[in-house]
């Protein structure tokens, strides 16, 4: 299809109601994003069977053995981190509240930052394969590997959750089902489920890392192409597009001029927004399954690497989120995406049905499907991974398992955590899902990073002080996002017929992570008991070298 028919046929579906054409148009061509979706397993399970004829060792299971570029990993990584909910949530928030929706994208962004100077490089060199393994380096191995794969545990399955409810959701968007067709929607949730595991259990970390890396070449592609259209109708010209959704705007009677300009979600609140940008900033560099992806790559340069690759492309995209948003306000407008589908969530697919019709719809749609695939494949196995390595191995066993039987429990737990995630997934389907996100990256700020630092950077820092952070952060930002407003107290919350909501943040970060700072300073200077100096100069040398490193991979 020719640029300009492409133009031709988006200026015809301008003009049609599309809150209503979405739904039709979903429901005629469900068979192009179904065949499309089929497509894309097929070629990925391909590339998995081809990927697991070594995944006999722990290290092949976990880290792929060490086998992956940074330039590889890296795209691995964006494919990790940029979920459905980044695409289609992102965008949305842009065409209804303009400035302050793209500041996700720029919260989201800058936390790599904190990975690339703070945690990427040391991280690597101090561990085997979970973030377990660098906090109990020089603290006592058993309580604080429980504490760390409990909170590993815990974000993972919070995330598992929000995406497994989320494919529910898309499944009445982008296949044309009703809202009330929960049948079609847990069956859905059950497929991604049953796919989930079959990918983790055979391919491991290799095979996992090659779905991340194509579904992010297909989501990039795909939002390019998206952007380059928008762009040509609009000559080009980044004003001018940003000048007709504010125009569409002022039509519908709607913010206008207020879209280019910050406050139109968070004016009121700018408490809930510096929270919920600490939450982001800082939780993002302590999620487990993008702190897993460092473990694959063979040097700390590679590990640096990764993260520079994930930076460019990350950027890329969330600019690409910049174009499309103002593009979906401009040709569509905040009333016709409200209205259709999915709310806000629609934003993108009317945009691809518009610009490019039924088949880039389906393109669209099998690209979102594929992102829950590939984000929820990730959470899995680093789930697996903690459950397998911390518990069992260095727990259970005290770190002198049979060489096979590890890999062994991580396969069986896999099995588990993906029956777990489908039966949590229909138990949410239909629910708020966006708090189950923030606690998620809440969780990891206020539990994990303050521990990686303290371990990373504070010579006196002890395994009192790491038990009292991490349990501390992690009962702190679940009590706070229990009792706040996403949960109960307003229509839009997750229960909304209750009250019991005392926290007045959406977001707990602003107090659950300096929280969990504060009780790893006090638990270390109250401990009467000091840790190994000669293992902490150990850790410190290795972490800044590299020194010694690769000797992690063996068991």
């Amino acid at each position: 299809m020719s640029l300009t028919s492409v133009l031709d046929t988006a200026a015809i579906h301008a003009a049609a109601p599309l809150s209503a054409t979405l739904a039709e148009q979903t429901k005629e061509n469900s068979w192009i994003n179904i065949l499309i979706f089929i497509g894309f397993v097929a070629v990925t399970m391909i590339v998995v069977f081809r990927a697991s004829r070594n995944n006999n060792t722990a290290a092949e299971y976990y880290a792929a053995g060490r086998s992956f570029s940074g330039g590889q990993n890296g795209t691995a990584i964006a494919g990790d981190y940029l979920s459905a909910a980044s695409f289609l949530g992102i965008t949305g928030a842009i065409a209804v509240n303009g400035y302050d929706g793209f500041l996700y994208s720029i919260g989201f962004l800058v936390a790599w930052l904190v990975a690339l100077l703070l945690v990427a490089e040391l991280l690597r060199n101090t561990g085997k394969f979970t973030m377990a393994d660098v906090l109990s380096f020089r603290l006592k191995q058993r309580p604080v590997r429980i504490a760390a794969a409990t909170t590993t545990l815990v974000v993972c399955f919070f995330y598992l959750l929000a995406q497994m409810a989320g494919a529910g959701g898309l499944v009445s968007l982008l296949l044309g089902l009703d809202n009330s067709n929960k049948v079609g929607q847990n069956i859905v949730i059950a497929v991604v489920g049953v796919l989930m595991i079959v990918y983790v259990l055979i391919g491991g970390m290799k095979g996992t890392t090659w779905v991340q890396i194509i579904k992010a070449f297909l989501l990039i592609i795909g939002a390019a192409i998206m952007t380059i259209i928008v762009m040509a109708m609009h000559g080009f010209n980044l004003s001018t597009l940003m000048e007709a959704a504010v125009q569409t705007s002022i039509n519908e009677g709607g913010a206008g001029q207020a879209l280019l300009n910050p406050g139109a979600q968070y004016g009121k609140a700018p408490l809930d927004f510096i929270s919920l940008a600490l939450a982001l900033v800082l939780g993002t560099a302590a999620l487990p399954h993008v702190l897993m992806r460092f473990y694959t790559v063979p040097t700390a340069k590679e590990a640096r690497k990764s993260v520079v690759w994930a930076i460019w492309l990350i950027g890329g995209f969330y600019i690409f989120t910049l174009v499309l948003g103002y593009g979906a306000g401009a040709l569509i407008g905040k009333d016709a995406i409200l209205a259709a589908p999915g709310g806000v969530n629609a934003a993108a697919p009317l945009l691809a049905f518009v610009v490019g019709g039924p088949v880039l719809l389906g393109f669209i749609s099998a690209v979102a499907f594929a992102t829950i695939l590939a984000v929820v494949a990730g959470l899995t196995i680093t789930a697996a991974a903690s459950f397998a390595h911390d518990i069992y191995s260095n727990v259970i066993v005290k770190g002198e398992p049979k060489p096979e039987m590890e890999v062994k429990v991580a396969r069986r737990t896999v099995i588990v955590i993906g029956l777990v995630a489908i039966g949590g997934g229909i138990l949410a389907n239909g629910q708020n899902i966006a708090f189950l996100v923030a606690l998620a990256f809440a969780i990891a700020a206020s539990a994990n990073l303050p521990t990686i630092l303290y371990s990373l950077f504070w010579k006196r820092f002890t395994t009192q002080g790491a038990l009292w952070s991490m349990y501390g952060g992690l009962a702190a930002a679940i009590i706070l996002i229990a009792f706040s407003p996403v949960v109960s107290g307003s229509e839009k919350a997750m229960i909304p017929g209750a009250d019991f909501a005392w926290f007045p943040l959406a977001n707990p970060g602003i107090v659950s992570i300096p929280l969990a700072f504060f009780l790893g300073w006090l638990g270390t200077v109250l401990d009467k008991n000091t840790e190994d100096p000669r293992i902490q100069a150990e850790m410190e040398v290795r972490s800044l070298t590299g020194v010694g490193a690769e000797k992690a991979v063996d068991h």
